[in-house]
């Protein structure tokens, strides 16, 4: 049988990286709570291969479209914790957009997949061989 994780040297780790427990973390369960925070510790405050001012990016033109608030406002803080500008963030939300912009009209049309991803392998060789 596993041991119950202890949850105050959890809770300890959490404070001393982060400044305090946050609710939500308090509200884990105790038997998940270790897991959780070292997903948390690892993919949103660890070093990865992407670095972490694209990751949280990413998160914030991620949740502009999920329009999870909570995650938008994490998102956004932690993008400019680790470095990211105004403009940068004003960025990932335009791609955003306009990613969704084309999601939605290609599925809308219904677009044939194999001849986009044949016309796709095309632009890519032909855009391979200007550089």
């Amino acid at each position: 049988m596993a041991a119950t994780p202890n949850r105050a040297e959890i809770e300890a780790d959490i404070k001393q990286t982060l400044g305090l427990v946050p609710h939500f973390f308090q509200r884990i369960p105790t038997d998940l709570l270790a897991a959780e925070w070292e997903i948390f510790k690892k993919i949103e405050l660890g070093e990865t291969l992407i670095p972490n001012k694209y990751k949280e990016l990413i998160g914030v033109g991620l949740h502009a479209e999920t329009k999870c608030r909570y995650c938008s406002l994490f998102h956004t803080e932690a993008a400019k914790l680790f470095g990211a500008t105004d403009e940068e963030i004003q960025e990932a939300v335009h791609y955003a957009k306009a990613s969704l912009g084309w999601s939605a009209y290609l599925n809308g049309m219904q677009e044939d997949y194999d001849q986009f991803a044949a016309e796709l392998a095309q632009v890519v060789d032909y855009v391979r061989s200007q550089a």
